[in-house]
């Protein structure tokens, strides 16, 4: 029995440090191209460029979040991953609120470096996403840094379409559209992170008979 346990500690020891290089080299990539594309947004006047962008941001803040989680306890991972996943709901609103405004000002954006930009972004998270697919199915932890990549991914795809859009319509609605995506992305992604989290939580304190040692204090 005490075999099982130590051999499973190690596929975890060995899991985590895969884990970590991975989220390293997503964090880097992730910070490169905020800075690359949240300059592109300002010059294409682009919505969705920024969107992204600060999505770019966030996620090399979740990254970095991540690899803190990884020294913490089952508990702590739960609780930074429900964290995690309030932010991106956040992220999502906020968006919103960025298109409105866009659209209020009514200014159409740069279609040809909209999709310069996205295919760039493209690529970087795709590859991001390949390197942590491994980690899909794992805890609340994993699993948010996984939907992050995959969603962004889908995102960067759809401000390809948008640049289109744009070029055929000469209207700003596919870049609005494309922001708003993001958005949905966002919510429906934090849903699932928060939920799951919360039953990791649930099912943690339901194993350890709730809180012995602050039971025992009484």
């Amino acid at each position: 029995m005490d075999d099982c346990c130590e051999m499973g500690c190690r596929d975890r020891a060995a899991s985590d440090a895969r884990f970590r290089r991975v989220l390293w080299i997503a964090l880097v990539a992730n910070a490169a191209m905020f800075f690359v594309e949240a300059g592109a947004s300002l010059r294409a006047e682009s919505t969705a460029l920024l969107a992204d962008a600060i999505d770019f941001l966030g996620d090399a803040a979740n990254y970095a979040v991540s690899l803190a989680a990884l020294a913490m306890s089952v508990v702590w991972r739960s609780r930074v991953a429900m964290a995690k996943g309030w932010t991106m709901g956040l992220y999502g609103v906020a968006v919103l609120g960025l298109a409105t405004w866009n659209v209020y000002r009514g200014a159409a954006p740069e279609p040809a470096m909209m999709a310069a930009i996205g295919l760039l972004a493209l690529l970087v998270n795709v590859g991001v996403a390949v390197l942590l697919y491994a980690f899909r199915d794992g805890d609340a932890n994993m699993r948010s840094v996984w939907l992050c990549s995959r969603n962004d991914a889908i995102g960067n795809f759809a401000v390809i379409l948008a640049a289109a859009g744009v070029f055929g319509t000469g209207t700003l609605w596919p870049d609005v559209g494309v922001a708003v995506l993001f958005a949905i992305l966002s919510i429906s992604a934090a849903r699932g992170v928060i939920t799951q989290a919360r039953a990791e939580l649930v099912a943690e304190r339901g194993s350890s008979g709730g809180n012995p040692v602050v039971q025992h204090g009484r």
